[in-house]
């Protein structure tokens, strides 16, 4: 693994938008004000295949369902699709389905097998809904699986898995800018804590640099699925891969603005998971063009 591959830092998090003492001094735990966490340890999956988009970056969804399962079984450990799903949740459960609306939205495809893969799975139609809204979305629903688009974003840095709750807080305003540090606390919120049971993030074709409308300068075609049970995990590798599609683009270092804040928090404040590398396996399947980790 080349030298970039190493930890990603507090002070990446900072390099750029801010000095690293100011990004630091943010987090409570870089304060001393909590205790050193235990270790911890996350898989992460990504599966990607050069055909799931074409040329005009249609979906081939015969493509997109065959990821889809293999995503579900790695996450698993399961050796089928159907068997996988019924590991993540029960078929008398409301499963709210979260997908990303807005600046890059999740792939319809997406979210239409998701729906159908737990239908064959033996979970009723009614007992499946979109549940992207506010608070009143997550408190109908018994589990969640969380389907973010991976991007960047103009008013939190990262786009993607924490980002994708903030409407369950009914004041999503609350969390932009620097405040993107207490995106965690959403997932704490009692309508919401405990419910999600996968995080699988739309990485066919991610956006690299924030909006408010996305710039297809900074759109790639990356043909990839990103999931895992630890939602800050995911999102660390997110990162991990956004950074180093901005850093290529622009041949030397190009920092998030606002600094991702949250991620590093989500982890050291809130308890949510993982944000260190070196806790963190990434499991690749498929192809390796610019896998960008």
């Amino acid at each position: 693994m080349s030298e970039k591959a190493g930890p990603l830092t507090r002070r990446d998090f900072v390099r750029g938008g801010m000095g690293a003492v100011a990004g630091l001094s943010i987090l409570p735990a870089a304060r001393g004000e909590l205790p050193p966490r235990p270790a911890r340890s996350a898989r992460v999956v990504l599966v990607r295949d050069e055909k799931v988009l074409d040329d005009s970056y249609v979906v081939d969804r015969t493509v997109l369902a065959g990821m889809v399962d293999e995503t579900v079984k790695r996450v698993t450990g399961q050796p089928s699709a159907q068997r996988a799903w019924l590991s993540l949740v029960r078929p008398t459960e409301i499963i709210g389905l979260v997908p990303t609306p807005h600046l890059n939205p999740t792939h319809d495809e997406l979210v239409e097998i998701v729906r159908e893969s737990l239908e064959r799975a033996g979970v009723p139609s009614e007992n499946i809904r979109k549940a992207q809204g506010g608070p009143s979305k997550a408190v109908a629903c018994h589990a969640l699986i969380s389907l973010p688009a991976l991007k960047a974003h103009w008013l939190t840095g990262m786009g993607t898995v924490l980002k994708n709750y903030i409407a369950y807080s009914g004041n999503p305003s609350a969390y932009h800018g620097e405040d993107n540090v207490k995106l965690g606390e959403i997932w704490n919120l009692p309508s919401v804590k405990g419910k999600t049971r996968l995080v699988l993030v739309d990485a066919l074709r991610p956006l690299c640099d924030k909006g408010p409308q996305p710039d297809p300068r900074y759109l790639w075609r990356y043909g990839g699925l990103l999931a895992g049970r630890d939602p800050v995990a995911v999102e660390t590798v997110a990162l991990r891969i956004i950074t180093n599609k901005r850093d290529a683009l622009r041949g030397g270092p190009w920092p998030l603005s606002p600094p991702p804040l949250c991620v590093a928090a989500a982890d050291e404040v809130y308890g949510l998971g993982t944000s260190r590398w070196e806790e963190i396996t990434v499991d690749r399947v498929g192809w390796e063009k610019e896998v960008l980790l």
